[in-house]
C-alpha cells in the first residue's frame, strides 16, 4: 500500500492511494497541472489513475476535476447528491453513484456520513485484507457511532484545522468564525486529538494531521495539542506529521513506527 497526501488546506486536497496496483485519488483541489507535476514527483503517472472518489464538492475538493476527467479519463465516484451539484458530470461516460461502500478489486471502501456546511459529505474507511486507512476531513464532529468503525486503523490521515483561540482572535469576521467551529464546520486541534486518543490503537503506524488552518494554526500548535492529549491519557506515540498544502507527504514506509513500541 502506498499513500501519499498530494496537497491539504484550503487551497486545494487530494489524495493518492495504490493498492495491488490499483491507483486512484481521494478528491482533487488545486488544479490538474499541479495534480500531474506532484504525481509524476512521486514516480506516478496520471495516466495510471483509474478512479477519482470525492468527499464533497466545495472547490477545494474539486477544482481541478473537470480538466483532470476530460484529459485523463478516470472513473469518477459520487454520491447522487454530488452529483447534481456537479453539472459538467451529467456529460461524462465513467461516473458511479456510491452512497454506502466501493469497491475495488479486492479494495473496499467504506463511507460514513460527515458534518459539513455542503448537500452531502463523506469521508473513508479503506480496507484491505487485515490493513485499515481512516480518511477524515471537513467535519464539524465525529458522531460516536462511527468510533468501532474508526478504530485501531495503520494509518490515520484526519483534520486538525484550527487553533480555536487564534481563530476567535483572528481576523476573519464573526461568520466564518461561527461557521469554522460550528457542527458543520471543521475539527480542532482539541477535537482531533480527542477522537485521536481514543481511535489509535496496537496497530496504529502513523498519523497524518490533515487540512491544517494557514490563518488559524500552525504545526507546532497542532503537534503539541496532539501530544499533549495523548499524555494525558497515558498513550505513547510519536510518528505523527502534518501534512501540507504545496508539498507531498509520503505515508507508506517500512520504518514507521509501530503504535506501543516507540
Amino acid at each position: 500500500m502506498k499513500i501519499v497526501v498530494l496537497a491539504s488546506g484550503s487551497e486545494g486536497n487530494s489524495t493518492f492511494i495504490s493498492v495491488d496496483n490499483h491507483k486512484f485519488l481521494i478528491d482533487m483541489g488545486k488544479n490538474a497541472k499541479y495534480i500531474k507535476e506532484h504525481l509524476e514527483s512521486i514516480g506516478e503517472d496520471p495516466k495510471e489513475i483509474e478512479a477519482v472518489i470525492i468527499s464533497h464538492t466545495h472547490d477545494d475538493h474539486v477544482s481541478a476535476l473537470k480538466v483532470f476527467l476530460n484529459k485523463y479519463h478516470p472513473v469518477v465516484y459520487v454520491t447522487e447528491k454530488q452529483y447534481y451539484d456537479l453539472e459538467y458530470l451529467k456529460d461524462y461516460q465513467d461516473v458511479v453513484i456510491y452512497d454506502d461502500d466501493i469497491y475495488i478489486d479486492k479494495i473496499k471502501i467504506e463511507s460514513i456520513k460527515t458534518s459539513h456546511d455542503v448537500s452531502d459529505s463523506r469521508n473513508f474507511i479503506i480496507k484491505v485484507q487485515d490493513e485499515k486507512v481512516v480518511y477524515l476531513t471537513d467535519t464539524g464532529y465525529l458522531n460516536r457511532k462511527y468510533f468501532s468503525k474508526l478504530q485501531n486503523a495503520k494509518y490515520y490521515l484526519f483534520e486538525s484545522n484550527h487553533d480555536v483561540e487564534m481563530l476567535l482572535n483572528g481576523k476573519y469576521p464573526k461568520w466564518l468564525k461561527q461557521r469554522i467551529v460550528g457542527t458543520q464546520g471543521h475539527l480542532s486541534n482539541k477535537d482531533s486529538s480527542f477522537y485521536l486518543s481514543k481511535l489509535i490503537g496496537e496497530n496504529t503506524k502513523k498519523i497524518i494531521l490533515m487540512h491544517l488552518s494557514k490563518e488559524n494554526n500552525r504545526e507546532d500548535l497542532a503537534l503539541e495539542t496532539l501530544f499533549n492529549t495523548l499524555k494525558e491519557y497515558d498513550i505513547e506515540f510519536s510518528n505523527v506529521i502534518c501534512a501540507k498544502q504545496n508539498e507531498v507527504t509520503g505515508v507508506c514506509d517500512d520504518k514507521d513506527i509501530v503504535f506501543g513500541k516507540n
